[in-house]
């Protein structure tokens, strides 16, 4: 993905560097700071991207999704803006298309130990110095030595202040450095480092006038409160400023609670058995046109439209037959609504349904192994999988609640950061393609493990351990139920089992709960890969899914549960007087990366599964 960056000295855009449009999303996405060689840059809101070259993604589901979320002013979703490049394109016109991003923070440091200049990078006294043939090597310099590109590079300064409601600004180096008093306009400021340690006590801020050099460490921690000016409510990437009552905290540029995405997800299912008929179905909205005009009109009309891509390999008589036959069809607009509710729901059925093999969805049956069908009552083998994400918003310093969107409830959102300045009329998402293997459990047996008492009892700790967990954040997070921690639980057992059989790192394997009790009741689980390349679809996880593999895999994975290599502390690891979200879990047995995990390592617990080094009955696997 390549990036652009306006200069206030530069009449044009300069390409700085390129991201993937999965990290658009998931890593640099609209607010965050994006560190490249030199430079030190912050991607800007919607307003500022342009949409020519922003291919739409039909998926109604996860549009209907997020108009639940946003408002339904929004249209469509967008990939991020893309040209291949072009060799014959002397102008380089495709190099200027991409996501806007400005320089952040605006303040910049000298790198000349005889200088440590700290100024605004459009004080003038810095000068960016662009590099077309390695974009990712443009840069500011400093003309306190040397000339031409011998200058010394000015790189960003290390520190910014952030607060709690999404807001993020400059730190203010001036009014910290003179303890809040007035200062005069022609005061200079360097940044000086006095240790070799690198940490904030040997950090000093020095000013050209008498007053004493002040050390960073003053500005983190409990003191920041006393030495802080309150928060501006400055939103950098939509140049907006509103008010905000939180305190400033000082944040280490790059810090990883400095950008939190918020996001929806879904899986492409097919909207119909027909493949034709299902395309058609996804592209509806931008086939209504075509479906009012003459058959013969029609014809030449559909290869001009922006969905015949997708659509050319079914023909064109194939397309307008799918197109009549959707045309006479009454689908009330109700059903889009309860999908826009309920994610899980609609995938759910796709995955325990007749097997499918559609150019994004393909599932098959697979004989469930004989030494594990009293609780095993299905295996799907997931061979195409199409996942697309959605960017609405992203969060600061605390993270948003994890997995309540993907499971079809509502995250804790009151510190959410706006993308845009007005509602937003479009999002940008990604789409990614890996394979799968499903598992659902036999409901009976799911049902009669959570009413045993010693099920019921450490129901209980667990419970109360949440509501701690809640009130020391002053939060009313939902309670997933305990069904949801028993099959989480074995979803990380095996995600570490697979990673060691078919190749794919641990954090190239992700999961999907479908829990659920009530009149339509799920128990089930989805590991599956996907990457924005081929390696997510190379067929390594999906052979682990075969009967004579499967069994073995599953019963080494729980013998492997049953100790830690940090028992008997994990084991012993008492939720409620620690207000943990997990029972006996650790790093040494069960957490698994970020990219894995779709509630951030809450929700284990090792003793619904086995038995453990507790020795304390319950596990499903042992009653």
């Amino acid at each position: 993905m390549t990036i652009t960056a306006d200069s206030a000295r530069s009449a044009t855009d300069l390409r700085v560097g390129e991201l993937r449009p999965s990290q658009l999303l998931h890593t640099y996405g609209v607010g965050a700071v994006a560190d490249l060689p030199n430079l030190s840059v912050m991607v800007l809101g919607l307003d500022e991207w342009e949409l020519e070259k922003a291919a739409i993604v039909p998926e109604e589901r996860l549009l209907a999704a997020v108009r639940s979320k946003l408002g339904t002013q929004v249209q469509n979703l967008r990939m991020p803006p893309y040209t291949p490049e072009d060799p014959n394109d002397f102008t380089g016109a495709w190099s200027r298309i991409g996501v806007p991003v400005a320089v952040f923070p605006g303040w910049l440091r000298c790198t000349d130990n005889r200088c440590n200049r700290l100024a605004p990078a459009d004080s003038g006294l810095f000068h960016l110095l662009p590099n077309s043939v390695a974009p990712d090597q443009t840069r500011f310099v400093h003309s306190c030595r040397e000339t031409g590109r011998k200058r010394p590079t000015a790189v960003p300064a290390r520190f910014v202040s952030a607060c709690p409601a999404g807001h993020v600004d400059d730190f203010p180096w001036m009014y910290f450095v003179h303890r809040g008093a007035p200062y005069g306009t022609d005061h200079t400021l360097k940044l000086v480092e006095r240790g070799t340690t690198g940490e904030a006590a040997n950090i000093f801020v020095e000013c050209s006038c008498e007053v004493k050099a002040r050390s960073m460490a003053e500005a983190i921690g409990i003191r920041s409160e006393q030495v802080l000016p309150a928060c501006r409510g400055r939103h950098p990437h939509l140049g907006t400023f509103e008010p905000c009552t939180e305190q400033t905290r000082t944040m280490a540029l790059g810090a990883t609670n400095g950008w939190f995405a918020m996001q929806l997800r879904v899986f492409s299912i097919p909207r119909a058995d027909n493949p034709v008929d299902s395309a058609v179905t996804e592209h509806w909205a931008g086939l209504r046109v075509v479906a009012q005009l003459p058959r013969e009109t029609a014809r030449l009309v559909l290869p001009t439209q922006v969905m015949w891509p997708q659509l050319e390999r079914f023909g064109a008589d194939e397309v307008l037959d799918a197109i009549s036959r959707r045309q006479g069809e009454n689908q009330a607009s109700a059903d889009e609504d309860t999908d826009a509710l309920d994610i899980a729901g609609p995938e759910w059925l796709a995955f325990i349904g007749s097997p499918q093999n559609h150019p994004d969805f393909s599932v098959s049956n697979e004989p469930v192994p004989a030494s594990h069908r009293s609780w095993l009552d299905q295996v799907r083998l997931v061979k195409r999988l199409r996942e697309v994400s959605a960017l609405y918003g992203f969060s600061r310093i605390d993270a948003p609640e994890w997995g309540s969107a993907t499971s079809g409830g509502e995250a804790m959102e009151e510190n959410r950061a706006p993308l845009s300045i007005s509602a937003p009329t479009w999002l940008p998402c990604a789409e990614t393609r890996g394979e799968g293997i499903f598992l659902r459990f036999d409901e009976k047996r799911v049902t009669a493990w959570e009413q045993d008492p010693n099920v019921i009892r450490r129901t209980r700790t667990l419970m109360k351990a949440h509501e701690k967990w809640c009130a020391q954040r002053r939060t009313d997070a939902e309670w997933p139920g305990i069904r949801y921690v028993l099959l989480h639980t074995f979803s990380h057992v095996l995600i570490r089992e697979f990673a060691l059989e078919c190749g794919y790192g641990a954090s190239g394997i992700g999961e999907r709960i479908y829990a659920r009790s009530g009149a339509d009741p799920m128990a089930g689980i989805l590991l599956f890969t996907a990457a924005p390349d081929s390696e997510g679809t190379l067929g390594g996880l999906v052979t682990l899914g075969g009967q004579h593999r499967l069994g073995t895999l599953i019963d080494q994975a729980l013998e492997a549960a049953r100790l830690c290599g940090s028992d008997p502390l994990c084991a012993d690891h008492d939720p409620v007087a620690h207000g943990r979200l997990h029972g006996a879990a650790c790093h040494a047995c069960l957490f698994a990366a970020e990219t894995s995990c779709e509630r951030g390592n809450h929700f284990l617990d090792r003793e619904l599964l086995v038995e453990t080094f507790s020795g304390r009955p319950g596990g499903f696997f042992t009653a």
